[in-house]
């Protein structure tokens, strides 16, 4: 799928407040756009709304891979983790779009992408790989273990208990209403 930029921001500026956006969240955007474009593996809209809505959350409405501001500290020797080594918390916290975290989550997206994240745990801030780690851990369950088609498929829609897929119903209700007004957009902009 592809979506007109023009269309996308002006329905973005009209749906969210502030209505101002900086060049950097622009920037973020059409890079996550640009991606979103060549997964072919993405195919409902709505898992595109989904995903967009939990990004803008998750990286703090900068729309670029975050570093968790949380010193990490609280998941030292977290063994549901796999933080079984001093330093495992500050060394796993979240990182990327969608906040990677933990030893066992750093080792699984690095045989599944074939890098090495364990070895060098800021290679989740790359955008290709950060992007390719939201994608197939939405997509896959590979996060909690629940998928984008657990809960929207067919006419079937939960976008709050989508929120199962990364992070148990934190801020469920919030994201949902973005995943709404993301839906919105995508309708809007998408060119056929």
């Amino acid at each position: 799928m592809k979506y007109d930029r023009a269309t996308f921001f002006q329905a973005y500026r009209e749906l969210f407040t502030p209505k101002i956006i900086t060049q950097s969240q622009v920037d973020g955007i059409e890079t996550l756009l640009a991606f979103i474009e060549k997964d072919t593996a993405l195919v409902d809209l709505r898992h595109i709304a989904y995903m967009l809505a939990t990004i803008k959350h998750e990286c703090a409405n900068t729309w670029h891979p975050i570093t968790e501001f949380a010193d990490g500290s609280a998941y030292e020797g977290l063994k549901r983790l796999g933080n079984i080594m001093p330093g495992d918390g500050p060394r796993f916290k979240g990182r990327g779009y969608v906040q990677l975290t933990g030893r066992i989550n750093y080792r699984k997206f690095s045989n599944r992408l074939g890098i090495d994240l364990v070895g060098t745990p800021n290679l989740a801030l790359d955008p290709p790989t950060s992007y390719k780690i939201a994608s197939d851990g939405m997509r896959n369950g590979i996060f909690t273990g629940k998928q984008f088609s657990d809960f929207i498929h067919g006419e079937h829609c939960d976008y709050h208990n989508a929120r199962l897929i990364i992070n148990g119903h934190d801020k469920a209700d919030k994201i949902k209403k973005y995943a709404e007004k993301f839906e919105s957009i995508l309708k809007a902009s998408r060119v056929f």
